[in-house]
């Protein structure tokens, strides 16, 4: 495995040393602070965030999963324009578990990845 980013969340490695990872990992860790942030959690970054976690408990509708798939696309478009173009985020609620799906390409070598994500505090079934 390649070295050299931090590993999300902060955490110890075997080594008592602070754990690192790759850069797909690294990449999968930022896409995951986007969409679980809340606009105006970080100190000098107010805008940073999707507001994700703010609709895990509203009414789960097609237009609910409409905005939400827009929100999210805008808010990895907005924070990591530097490191992948989005191709598709896909929402979903199932059975009470808010899920996200995204696709995407990473910038520097043109792999296609997708990662899936479901929101904290929802069911995980």
């Amino acid at each position: 495995m390649a070295t050299g980013f931090l590993d999300y969340p902060y955490r110890f490695d075997g080594r008592g040393r602070t754990a690192v990872t790759g850069r797909d990992d690294h990449i999968r860790d930022l896409i995951e602070q986007v969409l679980f942030t809340a606009p105006g959690e970080r100190a000098m970054r107010p805008d940073f965030g999707s507001g994700l976690l703010e609709l895990v408990f509203e009414p789960n509708s097609t237009t609910l999963a409409a905005t939400t798939q827009m929100l999210v696309q805008g808010a990895l478009q907005q924070h990591l324009p530097h490191l992948i173009a989005v191709q598709a985020v896909e929402v979903r609620n199932d059975d009470g578990a808010l899920r996200v799906d995204v696709r995407y390409v990473v910038l520097l070598d043109r792999s296609t990845h997708t990662a899936s994500f479901t929101a904290p505090g929802s069911a995980t079934t």
